[in-house]
């Protein structure tokens, strides 16, 4: 046996001694001798061959078999505890070679087809393996190649084509061929390293049709996720600046918008990985509209297309398309391929060669450019970016998150420390509070708002409608304003909807209190009221200076920020609920308290219980009436008067993910009600599905009189805001000179691809067709967050709070001093791993620490980032 091994050292499977199906008589004698080699071809074949091994090794105990055979070639003795798994697993495993990289040369090449129908018939993996030895004869090689094809799964009609008269039993969904391969050595010139050409068949199915309609009717279906993360294990992701260590080719089945097995579309389901795209076109009649076709379906999903390939018909589709790509694309043509199907094609790749040469020379160059630029981006980054509500003396180029695109809920990182690999992390920040597509609505988003941008460009708004600004208009009234709003302002961001907002509400508390008299033609400060809103300490509503002024001192409103702020207001401590200890609490601000409480109005057993309105009969809704009336009263007139009430409803967001009293609030709007204050409700943050509905109006069982929206309105694809306003608010600036209107606008106002966007947006989260996680009413999320980890979490020793709601998952870390507040960087450590060993983007508040889905986000995905915070949080608070 040791002598049949030296002599063939690449006999490795019994496909390796076989014809198709088959013995190879001649071999199998050479191999083995006459006597010997007759008598193994007369055994009966087996099914599903390529299953078998060769086992070249001599048994100490001086008997023939197969299992000892094996395990002393593994060196496992009849006592090793690993004896019984390693003849479950009893197969010969490939090990691939990684030999060093030498220039222009790749040490691994791989074809790999990840949906095939037609099988066996027709496979194109299989093609390209059994063509390599007949093009290698045409041409010197100066390494080896070590070549191999296999399928990994397969349908039970395509196994049974593939194997003619072997059993595959009760054949049910896809049968696992991994194991299965066959395999040839090609020499070359240099002895020592060589190369690989890896052939793989991901799936196949044997009826040649599109894999969707192959999969059902072999009852082969395969899931969307199962054939990415298959593709995801198998692509090697290892660049270095200048040099791939691999060149892999995936191929599509059919075109680029063609059906996976799941019905999804190919361009679709491969979007995640967002590999440089060869779109093969057409170069017959009617071919250039059917490629361009194919090439703005891929760059519509984020694809860059380094190269269009066509073949020769005589037809020069390729000065059109050249044309079209304004040469920034290059357009190689194919000579004809011969129609004979007995043609082996070796001339044709002889012809067809420095097409190749040229492609892969194009391919190599668009991807080494594109990992340099990733390389170079950290340090550009620094030299010319001023990043918003960052300190560049605390950021060093390693810090920088170097993002190449986004699909769906995940960043596709580029880690440049960790070999180059792409990476895809889960967004958990919903990228600054304002994502919430999943992938589908992204490109759905990407298709309408081109559409929109084709059709208008932009135009200006006032006194003109257009189709998107209208249907966006009419979905808001009939959606978050549905039952108090009648008019819409639209604008360019939150910040801006709230300095809309004010004007509103001054003007409407002016009306409603005879303040406008004489005041038409007369603009001087001297004469103008001082107005002033009521606020809540921790709000934030914005960065603009009127917003700015009309939220409580903080760390956004400081000398150091706003030389000019002074505070226009009376700013009042709310009441906050959060869970601690399995139990959800209710912390007081001085001056609230009574010894009319009881544990039962500062406690409750379920979350739940916070938003019942039958607490507006409690002594708390008392105690909150008294507070709130006598904070009123006692405010000096000299300071002017309370023109607003203005507050973030439910969730106060950039103060530290705070759960404010749904009850104080409600109190609040009815004691402003009362003394016709106007009611502004900022919902930039805390509306659509934010919170778990639509608006926070539901949560608060009450309405404003004016309210802003922003962010996730649009899916967070493009900056939009608006301000809806009641008709009596709206009527406040009715009048005969231009200059009651109100005078405040911007040029983008009620932009085309933005309301287009709202629009989408607004229709896919509330559908429950397209939005999974909607209750059955339509009315609510689904809870998001695994109650279980979310109490689990809210008694961690290093956990002083916790705010599950909705979209929102927060937790304040117990720190004390200057690890405390917006300004610590107590988490830094705990971050940095999330990010780097967990795939999780986050970034804090200070100590404030927040995972934020969109509205249809998987309830499993929110699972995993909340468990991965559970688990580093163990070794955060170990080592602190």
């Amino acid at each position: 046996m040791e002598s049949c091994w030296i002599r063939y050292p690449l006999l490795k499977t019994i496909a390796d001694l076989s014809n198709n199906n088959t013995w190879d008589h001649d071999l199998t004698c050479n191999v083995f001798g006459e006597e010997i080699g007759s008598e193994i071809t007369k055994i009966p074949r087996l099914p599903l061959e390529e299953n078998d091994c060769l086992i070249w090794k001599n048994n100490g105990a001086g008997l023939f078999s197969v299992k000892e055979a094996y395990l002393t070639d593994q060196g496992i003795s009849k006592d090793d505890s690993s004896r019984e798994e390693a003849v479950i697993h009893l197969r010969l495993a490939l090990k691939p070679h990684q030999p060093k990289l030498g220039d222009h040369t790749f040490n691994i090449d791989a074809s790999w087809k990840n949906v095939q129908t037609g099988f066996p018939s027709d496979s194109d993996s299989r093609f390209v393996f059994s063509k390599i030895s007949a093009i290698s004869a045409r041409q010197t090689l100066s390494r080896s190649i070590l070549a191999t094809d296999r399928v990994l799964k397969a349908s039970c009609p395509s196994v049974v084509a593939a194997f003619p008269g072997g059993e595959v039993g009760d054949c049910g969904g896809m049968l696992d061929l991994e194991s299965s391969y066959r395999e040839c050595r090609i020499p070359g010139e240099e002895d020592g390293e060589h190369s690989e050409l890896m052939c793989e068949t991901m799936f196949a199915w044997r009826e040649a049709v599109s894999p969707h309609l192959a999969a059902g009717r072999e009852n082969g279906m395969v899931e969307d996720s199962d054939l990415v993360g298959i593709l995801r294990r198998r692509l090697n992701c290892g660049f270095s600046e200048e040099k791939m260590n691999a060149f892999c080719v995936v191929e599509t089945a059919g075109g680029i918008a063609s059906p996976g097995p799941s019905g999804t579309l190919q361009c679709d389901l491969y979007r995640p990985f967002r590999l440089p795209a060869i779109l093969v076109g057409d170069g017959r009649l009617g071919g250039i509209s059917g490629t361009i076709s194919a090439y703005e379906s891929l760059k519509l999903r984020g694809y860059d297309v380094v190269a269009v390939v066509i073949e020769d018909h005589g037809l020069e589709n390729e000065v059109p398309l050249g044309s079209y790509l304004r040469q920034s694309v290059p357009v190689l043509v194919l000579p004809s391929i011969p129609q004979d199907l007995s043609d082996d094609l070796m001339e044709w790749f002889d012809a067809a060669r420095g097409v190749f040469d040229s492609l892969v020379k194009t391919m190599v160059s668009a991807q080494s450019e594109r990992i340099k630029r990733l390389h170079e981006m950290p340090k550009k980054a620094m030299d010319v970016f001023w990043w918003p509500f960052t300190q560049h003396s605390l950021v060093s180029v390693e810090d920088v998150t170097v993002i190449d695109s986004r699909c769906g809920e995940n960043f596709a990182v580029f880690k440049a420390q960790n070999n180059g690999v792409m990476t895809q992390q889960f967004d958990a920040c919903a990228s600054w509070w304002t994502q919430g597509p999943d992938s589908t609505l992204q490109t759905e988003l990407a298709r309408d708002m081109g559409y929109a941008a084709a059709r208008y460009g932009h135009v200006m708004f006032p006194e003109n409608v257009y189709e998107p600004a209208l249907e966006c208009a009419e979905l808001l009234l009939e959606g978050v304003g549905k039952g108090w709003a009648s008019r819409t302002y639209f604008s360019d961001n939150g910040s801006t909807a709230i300095e809309i907002a004010l004007k509103m509400a001054f003007r409407k508390f002016l009306y409603d209190h005879g303040g406008l008299s004489n005041s038409v033609n007369d603009n001087s400060a001297e004469t103008s009221t001082q107005l002033m809103v009521l606020a809540l300490t921790g709000s934030y509503h914005g960065d603009t200076l009127g917003a700015m002024e009309a939220q409580a001192p903080s760390s956004y409103t400081g000398f150091l920020q706003q030389p000019w702020y002074t505070g226009r207001g009376l700013f009042l401590s709310p009441p906050t609920v959060f869970l601690s200890n399995n139990t959800w609490n209710l912390s007081l601000p001085e001056g609230m308290h009574s010894n009319k409480l009881k544990d039962a109005d500062i406690t409750f057993s379920s979350r739940n219980e916070v938003f019942n309105t039958s607490r507006d009969k409690s002594n708390l809704a008392e105690i909150y009436s008294s507070y709130i009336s006598f904070e009123l009263a006692r405010y000096p007139e000299s300071k002017g008067s309370i023109g607003a009430l203005i507050m973030e409803p439910v969730i106060q967001g950039a103060g530290g993910m705070h759960l404010v009293d749904p009850l104080f609030q409600r109190v609040l709007v009815n004691v402003c009600r009362s003394k016709s204050i106007p009611i502004i409700f900022d919902e930039v943050f805390t509306g659509f599905w934010r919170l778990g509905t639509e608006t926070a109006t539901k949560l608060l069982s009450c309405v404003p009189d004016i309210a802003c929206y922003g962010k996730l309105m649009t899916g967070g694809i493009i900056p939009l805001s608006v301000t809806l306003a009641t008709e009596s608010v709206f009527e406040s600036f009715i009048g005969d000179s231009k200059l009651t209107a109100l005078l405040h606008g911007h040029s983008y106002s009620a932009h085309v691809l933005g309301c287009t966007a709202a629009t989408k947006a607004i229709r896919w989260f509330k559908d429950p067709q397209t939005n999974k996680n909607l209750n059955s009413e339509g009315s609510s999320l689904k809870e998001m967050w695994d109650k279980e980890l979310v109490y689990k979490l809210s008694s961690h020793p290093a956990v002083q709070r916790v705010v599950a709601l909705g979209t929102i998952f927060a937790l304040e870390l117990r720190a004390e001093g200057s690890n405390a507040g917006y300004a610590s960087i107590y988490a830094r450590s705990l971050l940095k791993k999330l990010r780097e060993e967990d795939n999780l983007y986050m970034r804090p508040l200070g100590n404030v620490l927040y995972l934020m889905c969109g509205p249809c986000t998987s309830t499993q995905i929110c699972t995993q980032v909340l468990f991965k915070l559970y688990k580093r949080l163990d070794e955060f608070s170990k080592n602190q």
